[in-house]
């Protein structure tokens, strides 16, 4: 999927330092490398998934640290990139289910 299609809104607002949108979108590429490889098995795409959701989750306190939050625009933003790589990748996961990790 091309660069410029992660966190767009995201990598727009200076309120979201950089550096931590840097970090969501590896953790959604390293996802995105699965989904390219596997992208017909379902259970792996979601274990990608779930991980790389976890690992957002765990940025919360940085981004409050940095006085940021993962807050409605991050949360679309997040739901929007992976949206996109589903159908990028035509991966028929209900985006819920593709989020199920998040405690956002």
């Amino acid at each position: 999927m091309k660069e410029e299609l992660y966190l767009v809104d995201m990598y727009r607002d200076d309120y979201y330092p950089n550096f931590l949108v840097d970090r969501i979108k590896n953790y959604l590429q390293t996802a995105e490398q699965v989904m390219q490889h596997h992208s017909e098995d379902l259970v792996r795409v979601q274990q990608a998934l779930d991980v790389a959701i976890s690992s957002i989750n765990d940025l919360a306190e940085t981004f409050y640290a940095h006085n940021s939050e993962i807050e409605t625009v991050a949360r679309e933003d997040i739901a929007e990139t992976v949206m996109t790589m589903l159908d990028h990748y035509t991966i028929t996961l209900d985006i819920e289910e593709a989020l199920r990790e998040r405690d956002w």
